[in-house]
């Protein structure tokens, strides 16, 4: 199903610097996404994506990472 998302243009001419011929950009990040860490990706874009409500997010990510070691 596929979703939209939306991104600064620097970071989108940044993207399309990436992408190789024939690419569409989903297959541009699956491709980023998988040549990384997921460590090291969050690294990379730290900065690129900016959140609307910070605390819910690390809320929501500190339940997860709870649920996933129960």
């Amino acid at each position: 199903m596929p979703k939209t998302i939306t991104i600064k243009k620097s970071v989108y001419d940044e993207l399309k610097g990436f992408k190789k011929e024939n690419e569409s950009f989903s297959e541009l990040l699956e491709r980023l996404v998988k040549s990384q860490s997921k460590k090291d990706l969050i690294r990379s874009l730290r900065g690129s994506i900016e959140f609307e409500d910070k605390n819910d997010l690390l809320a929501d990510l500190k339940k997860k990472r709870w649920e996933k070691g129960n």
